[in-house]
């Protein structure tokens, strides 16, 4: 037996309750491993309190990240006692995730653990800042340079932003960050940020061009948030889209891509290829600050993941979550 955060729905309604499972209830799977941390994303947060559709079996382990040691393992990707992560991959969705104290995964769907990083400085990282990571590797990949100019960060204090911004940073781009919350302000620029930009300018219907401002942008917010982003890029800027935090509606025009050249690039993480993502933790292992780290992330215990599921899609959280499945 271990214990794990289960979904359940039936006619007694839809719920998420910490239980004891029992290791024949594992999905099918090459490698069972020990989860030493998960991480709360917003994926987590509308599958935890059913506000979205993200769950697609039921009963289900949420939990779209996790960080553990491999007990049993019949792929060539791994064998027991190494130290592997798991992103995406639909886990926490249609096959059991990170929120439990073991899973059972494809061996494919696993990377190894880097050694400048603890399990805990992983999950500090986790979907979130790889996702952001693969943001700043597709403004690179597009030409984008620190010369070019500013680059905006939307939902800047949450996890894809922070991660984002201190990259970003470090790398020696100007970042403009944008948040709904006044109040972390001092947090943001402590991560890099050079400006801090209230989200009320972005998040109402604007003009189909605006004045020409961003050479790049990291949107995890959708919406008139992205549209205006888009609206106000320079001639040839690159804005990535990877969230949909304010909703997955896009009211715009085509204006700033056939006017300005604004290129628009989607971001998908949980389907990513396994070079990319090897290539997307190998950079963070250069070029993301971990004494940033501590700063970015608060760590929690199982039974607190259910409650804090809500704070988390009310907006009430900064940064990353970690989650000790152990505790």
């Amino acid at each position: 037996m271990f214990k794990g955060i289960l979904i359940e729905k039936d006619e007694a309604g839809y719920r998420a309750s910490v239980k004891d499972i029992d290791e024949g209830q594992l999905p099918e799977g090459e490698v069972t491993v020990r989860v030493s941390h998960s991480t709360l994303n917003y994926k987590d947060g509308l599958a935890i309190t059913g506000k979205g559709p993200v769950v697609r079996r039921f009963p289900m382990v949420p939990g779209i990240d996790l960080v553990g040691t491999v007990e049993s393992s019949t792929s060539p990707d791994c064998k027991p006692g190494d130290r592997v992560i798991l992103n995406g991959w639909g886990v926490g969705e249609g096959h059991w995730g990170g929120l439990a104290q073991k899973a059972r995964l494809k061996g494919d769907w696993l990377v190894p653990l880097p050694e400048q990083f603890s399990p805990q400085q992983a999950m500090a990282i986790g979907t979130a800042g790889y996702t952001a990571m693969l943001c700043v590797l597709a403004l690179e990949r597009h030409g984008v340079t620190p010369a070019q100019g500013e680059i905006v960060v939307t939902g800047a204090a949450g996890g894809v932003g922070s991660v984002a911004t201190a990259v970003l940073a470090k790398l020696g781009y100007t970042v403009v960050a944008v948040s709904g919350r006044a109040e972390e302000t001092d947090y943001l620029k402590r991560l890099g940020a050079s400006e801090v930009l209230s989200r009320a300018q972005f998040a109402t219907p604007g003009k189909p061009l605006g004045k020409e401002r961003w050479a790049g942008a990291v949107d995890v917010v959708g919406s008139h948030t992205l549209v205006n982003v888009c609206a106000t890029t320079k001639y040839r800027g690159v804005v990535t889209a990877c969230g949909l935090a304010c909703g997955m509606d896009f009211p715009a025009t085509v204006a700033p891509f056939i006017l300005r050249g604004v290129t628009l690039v989607g971001i998908d993480s949980v389907m990513c290829p396994r070079a990319e993502r090897l290539e997307a933790w190998r950079r963070l292992g250069a070029d993301l600050d971990i004494s940033k780290l501590e700063m970015i992330s608060t760590e929690i215990s199982l039974g607190e993941a259910i409650p804090t599921a809500s704070k988390l899609i009310n907006g009430e959280i900064r940064g990353r979550v970690i989650v000790d499945v152990n505790r």
